[in-house]
Order: C-alpha cells, then sequence, then structure tokens
C-alpha cells in the first residue's frame, strides 16, 4: 500500500490506489491482495478448531445430561452453559471461514480426527470435570498457537481467537473451581 508521511508524522493512505485495487477480484469478498497469510492454511487451522469447538459442544452436552450426584444441578447448569458458548465459538469460526473463501468442514465422520481435544464421557462427575479441565486446557494451548501464526497478518481472525481465547481460560478456570469443590 503507497502511504505518504507529512512532517508531523500523520498517516495518510493513497486512497486513489486503494480505489482501484478494490474493484479488482470483487468475487474475493473481504480476501484483498494485501492479505499477505497462506489463505488455505488458514482455512485449515480454523477447520481444526471448528472440529474442536464442536466436539467440546458434544462432550459438554452429554455431561449435562449425564450428571448425577449431589451439587449435580449446578455443575449441570455448568456445563450446559459452556456447550452454548463452545457453540457460539463454532459459529463465529465458521462465518470466518467463510468470510476468507472457505468451506467450514462439519462432517461428523472427521470431526474427532481434526478436533484437538478428545471426545470422553467421563465415568462420574468429577471425571467429566477433569476431562473438560483437560479439553480446555488443550484449547488454551492450540489457540495461543493459532493467534501466533496469524499475529499481525490477520488481525481479524486474531481478534477473534483472543477473544475466544479469553472465554476458554474462564471455562478452565470454572472447571477449576468446580473440581476443587468436589474434591473436597
Amino acid at each position: 500500500m503507497s502511504t505518504t508521511t507529512n512532517n508531523t508524522n500523520e498517516f495518510a493512505a493513497d486512497i486513489a490506489e486503494i480505489r482501484r485495487r478494490a474493484r479488482e477480484h470483487m468475487e474475493e469478498g473481504p480476501v484483498t491482495q494485501t492479505y499477505s497469510l497462506d489463505r488455505e492454511k488458514v482455512v485449515k487451522l480454523l477447520n481444526e478448531a471448528l472440529a474442536t469447538e464442536l466436539v467440546c459442544v458434544l462432550r459438554y452436552k452429554r455431561h449435562h445430561f449425564m450428571a448425577r450426584g449431589i451439587n449435580s444441578e449446578s455443575v449441570a447448569a455448568e456445563f450446559l452453559e459452556h456447550a452454548n458458548e463452545e457453540q457460539e465459538h463454532a459459529d463465529q469460526i465458521a462465518t470466518r471461514i467463510t468470510q476468507l473463501n472457505g468451506e467450514p468442514d462439519m462432517n461428523p465422520e472427521v470431526l474427532t480426527k481434526r478436533s484437538h481435544s478428545q471426545y470422553v464421557e467421563g465415568k462420574d462427575l468429577v471425571d467429566m470435570i477433569k476431562e473438560d479441565l483437560v479439553a480446555e486446557r488443550i484449547a488454551i494451548d492450540s489457540y495461543k498457537q493459532m493467534i501466533q501464526y496469524v499475529a499481525e497478518k490477520d488481525p481479524t481472525t486474531r481478534r477473534m481467537l483472543e477473544q475466544i481465547l479469553e472465554k476458554e481460560e474462564e471455562h478452565a478456570d470454572d472447571m477449576a473451581n468446580l473440581l476443587s469443590n468436589h474434591a473436597k
């Protein structure tokens, strides 16, 4: 992008050039020629994140319905809240994939193969909480790596991933608190 800097260090864009480039390859939607990442690789990473979120939705939903024992109602409610938030993440990721001219891959046959976390049912309430905590910790590390990869080259994807990461950290904290409450 052609820019000029005047004596006061103010940013000035070459609007005529930006307008000209905006008319090229309009079928690419928001993906302009200044997108410098390997778009296919970003879509692949996002499809892995999508699979991870969808597996988490299913695991949390199962845990919600299977929660039994003392305090199970409050824990089941937490599981359901997390399932709904994981679904929101999946929807955000699928939207971003389509914005990058990719296709969200929700094929059930390959979901667990692409997912970073595992689908573990858990035998009791404490085991379910542990499995959800492990899954959240995996998601946290995965999102941190994705954020580092996209860095400043795709600020829209980075911001979305950062928001999801923040929520995953909250989920891990919730599960750790539940675990400490049920270990007593």
